[in-house]
């Protein structure tokens, strides 16, 4: 069956199978790898995305639930750029194998969508639902708080400079 959904800002049409999970959609029908498959049993978030704009771990839903929605997947993320928090993951180490990172990213945009100046017991909170096997977590939740920080700066005006 077809199921059209938005992807990253681009609807599309996808033919799969009703049982296809959305995750398998993501990767082999849409082509887009940065979303990992992990355990299969939702314990790990590898395959975390945004289903218009809530996180949710793509192994859990079928494809043909998101149906005329928005999913958003790391790809999606800063348009052609860096998005604060892949900036952030970056200059701050939260990442190491990278197996867990696009779904921490992806947790870590939401959570700053609704609170953009997370402390650190709430940022531990949002992504105790994503494992990460290498970081021990500590350059993460710095990560996420120089985003935070990254996001709500003020532009500099280059007069002032």
């Amino acid at each position: 069956m077809d199921v059209t959904l938005t992807i990253n800002g681009q609807q599309r049409t996808v033919e799969v199978e009703p049982r296809t999970l959305l995750v398998d959609l993501v990767r082999s029908g849409a082509g887009l790898t940065g979303t990992h498959i992990g355990c299969d049993t939702t314990s790990c978030g590898a395959c975390t995305v945004l289903l218009d704009g809530t996180p949710v771990k793509s192994c859990t839903l079928f494809g043909v639930q998101a149906e005329g929605r928005e999913v958003t997947t790391v790809e999606g993320l800063g348009n052609g750029q860096l998005d604060p928090v892949q900036a952030a993951f970056r200059e701050e180490h939260g990442l190491q194998c990278g197996f867990c990172t696009p779904g921490m990213m992806l947790v870590s945009k939401a959570l700053l969508a609704r609170d953009p100046d997370p402390d650190e017991d709430t940022i531990r909170w949002e992504i105790s639902g994503n494992l990460c096997r290498c970081t021990g977590y500590v350059n993460i939740v710095k990560a996420v708080k120089a985003a935070a920080q990254a996001q709500t700066a003020a532009p500099v005006d280059a007069s002032d400079a």
